[in-house]
């Protein structure tokens, strides 16, 4: 496989990657595992039980397990052949999920951002309406 091939399976790959691990641990159609394991996360009496739920509430920890099941699925090994092919995929696909949610998340925020500021005018108009009539 050429370079070219090796990185365009890394832009390609990395995008279902962070879109299962941010739909897992940011959607409201997984709110109510999520409500569980954040709270078994945060109270359960063992560490390792601790952790392993939090595992399912962060994105970043999530993604390394996704990329994972898609090394797996998909057999991409980046640069090198063998263990050390995966090794690297593994961790540049996790790299660019995670890029690719920072960068939808700050997306989502500009968003969330100009909404609430059209609302805040919109009430401030009506305002000025009511007061004028």
């Amino acid at each position: 496989m050429l370079l070219s091939d090796h990185i365009y399976w890394l832009f390609i790959l990395a995008l279902p990657i962070a879109c299962v691990a941010w739909t897992v641990t940011h959607e409201e159609v997984f709110r109510e595992p999520r409500e569980y394991c954040v709270g078994q996360s945060k109270h359960s009496k063992t560490v390792l039980r601790r952790k392993f739920f939090y595992l399912f509430t962060c994105e970043y920890c999530f993604s390394h397990y996704v990329t994972v099941f898609f090394l797996i699925v998909t057999n991409y090994q980046l640069l090198l052949t063998g263990w050390r092919g995966y090794l690297i995929a593994g961790f540049a696909l996790v790299f660019m999920a995670n890029v690719y949610m920072s960068l939808f998340a700050l997306l989502r925020q500009a968003i969330k951002k100009e909404k609430t500021e059209i609302q805040v005018l919109e009430h401030e108009v009506e305002k000025d309406t009511n007061k004028n009539l």
